[in-house]
């Protein structure tokens, strides 16, 4: 019997030291078993205690982490990963504007890849792209129930807050929360045109008078006569439709801007009552003979038409950059002019205060906004897309970078004045004058 005790004492033992020398190799349980291994020979009456309360709290943690996936990353990783189902992913729905959607996709894939998880649990982004406007507005009528939003601009933020506020008597989201509405990327409002016309133009004029010489030559029932081109008919300026496309609307609030000659403090009582701006902006704007919906589109056709469509356009910086290559050798040359005051299309990414975005989502969209100011996220928006990132470490003036190669377009690193977002009760007002007498 003394031999048959002292054999099942040392299978023990050899069945022990095995599990501990596999733990130590793989490296897939904690660093105690290497002064186990030196303390077991001395203590061998304990040893087989020990690795049952090992077992047992290794079983408990398992249940515990069928039980509540927030335990799943301590439990056995073997075991865990073979007994237990996958779990199921923190879905983010985010509805986002188009003019990232490059960006966006090829980032995403670079965030689902490198598995970063919350409670265990994997994160899975779901984009759905609309305008801006119709974000909010879809927000407000409960056709969207989006985790987070991204429009192309705060402008569309203010508005959301404030009518959140009207509607439910809380904002569903907050422009001023820095750490849940976050801007991720910028790029200004700019004037494109043909070199040759703005020359004539605008000649050796300074930013200042951009705004006020343009309107005189659209209003103008002479066009470029007046210039000394009258073969060049009619002064034909465009920019989007201010309801479905966020560079439209920011091109409205910076004419508005210019008319009263300052750069903050514009009010519902500035557009409602003063009889000499609504005149001057419906004519400027009746000047336009189609509104489009999209920015990109808008610099696709002055480089595929010319000046027979458009001499000067309204777009985003980005979108230029994104053309300017393909305008060579076409027309003449393409030249980027800035506005006298800017305006950024700063694409927030913001996270609503609803019911529906629960407290494992909220976290995962924090991480995911985060991502997407990382250092290689950003690289991409500046090098590939002529975004401005709002990542530091990223140089705008590296080499490779599209301010670099473009800098004989017009292309600036330093920008005049922001305007100041006024309130979204007066951006909605704005709007809706702009709906009732220039909408076409």
């Amino acid at each position: 019997m003394k031999i048959i005790s002292n054999t099942i004492k040392e299978w023990k033992k050899n069945i022990i030291e095995c599990y501990c020398y596999i733990n130590i190799v793989l490296n897939i349980s904690f660093r105690p078993h290497i002064y186990y291994l030196m303390v077991m020979k001395y203590f061998p009456k304990i040893n087989f205690v020990i690795f049952s309360l090992y077992i047992i709290s290794v079983i408990g943690v398992m249940g515990w982490a069928m039980a509540d996936p927030k335990f799943r990353s301590i439990s056995y990783a073997p075991l865990r990963e073979l007994f237990m189902p996958s779990p199921d992913p923190i879905e983010l729905f985010i509805l986002y504007s188009t003019e990232k959607e490059a960006w966006l996709e090829k980032v995403i894939s670079g965030f689902e890849a490198s598995d970063i998880r919350v409670n265990g649990r994997p994160i899975k982004v779901i984009l759905e792209k609309t305008g801006s406007r119709e974000m909010y507005l879809g927000i407000l009528d409960d056709k969207y129930q989006p985790d987070v939003i991204s429009p192309a601009s705060t402008l569309q933020i203010s508005i959301l807050q404030d009518l959140s506020q009207q509607k439910y008597s809380f904002p569903i989201v907050n422009r001023n929360n820095q750490s849940e509405c976050i801007s991720v990327i910028r790029t200004p409002l700019v004037l494109v045109a043909w070199k040759e016309r703005a020359d004539v133009l605008w000649k050796n004029q300074s930013n200042e008078k951009l705004w006020e010489s343009l309107y005189l030559a659209v209003t103008s029932t002479t066009g470029w006569q007046d210039y000394g081109h009258p073969e060049w008919g009619y002064v034909k300026f465009s920019h989007t439709d201010p309801t479905k496309s966020n560079s439209g609307f920011m091109t409205l609030l910076l004419l508005s801007y210019s008319y009263f000659n300052m750069t903050s403090g514009l009010t519902e009582n500035d557009i409602i009552s003063n009889r000499n701006f609504q005149e001057w902006i419906i004519n400027f704007e009746n000047s336009i003979v189609d509104f489009g919906d999209s920015t990109g589109t808008y610099m696709k056709e002055i480089v595929a038409y010319g000046p027979s469509k458009y001499d000067v356009v309204a777009v985003y910086e980005s979108t230029a950059i994104e053309h300017l290559e393909n305008a060579k050798g076409r027309y003449g040359e393409l030249q980027i002019y800035y506005p006298p005051a800017t305006i950024f299309s700063d694409h927030p990414f913001c996270i609503l205060n609803a019911p529906w975005v629960t407290p494992e989502k909220r976290e995962a969209s924090k991480i995911f906004i985060e991502y997407l100011q990382t250092y290689e996220a950003q690289q991409i928006a500046l090098n590939e897309h002529g975004f401005r990132p709002v990542n530091q470490r990223v140089d705008i003036k590296e080499i490779g970078s599209p301010f670099i190669k473009y800098a004989s377009n017009g292309l600036e690193i330093d920008l005049p004045q922001e305007i100041q977002l006024p309130s979204g009760n007066t951006l909605d007002i704005l709007i809706s004058f702009w709906i009732r007498n220039i909408q076409k």
